[in-house]
């Protein structure tokens, strides 16, 4: 199941489980199924997260152009509240954001596109997330919104925590800001 949400390019993967007596099945990653969503794209890089404090918030991070990057992420392990925020400056949906809860019971991943930043909060502890990227990570075109930035009125669901000295130096977005090309 893939099903696109109200911002263009940011998709909601549904994935099916097998189980038997000896245990569970699921396929994370198939390029032919998702052949519609990476239009050509490939992955070119595997990324893990483990984030042990509950409330604890990761991002809101994005590569710009010539970097931009597509990630497809997964919950393997917890329970996290993933966001994704649309910086196109062309965008009919731009500074708009979505949310999904992810977690290894409803196998859903997220498409995060190009020109989208993203992040998420921990629901449970020890959470752990596998990304995959359609572009290498090159610090030069690295980019971050703060989490709580008053334009985006992000209501995260629970008190936020533990937030790197980094995603807390984000600049807020100011009344010109115009968004990323991509």
């Amino acid at each position: 199941m893939i099903n696109e949400t109200f911002i263009s390019g940011v998709f909601l993967i549904g994935n099916t489980q097998f189980a038997d007596p000896r245990g569970k099945f699921s396929r994370f990653f198939c390029k032919e199924e998702l052949s519609t969503v990476l239009e050509g794209r490939d992955i070119k890089q595997v990324n893990f997260s483990c984030t042990e404090s509950i409330g604890a918030i990761r991002g809101l991070h994005y590569q710009s152009s010539p970097h931009a990057e597509m990630k497809i992420v997964r919950c393997l392990k917890g329970k996290v509240w993933d966001v994704v925020v649309d910086l196109r400056e062309d965008s009919p949906t731009f500074l708009s954001w979505h949310t999904e809860e992810l977690s290894p019971s409803n196998h859903n991943a997220l498409v995060i596109p190009e020109g989208c930043a993203h992040g998420f909060q921990v629901l449970q502890s020890g959470s752990e997330l596998l990304y995959m990227h359609t572009e290498y990570y090159n610090p030069e075109y690295e980019g971050g919104l703060r989490y709580n930035d008053p334009k985006l009125k992000i209501p995260w669901p629970i008190p936020a925590v533990d937030i790197s000295e980094r995603d807390l130096n984000h600049p807020l977005i100011s009344s010109n800001y115009k968004g990323i090309k991509i």
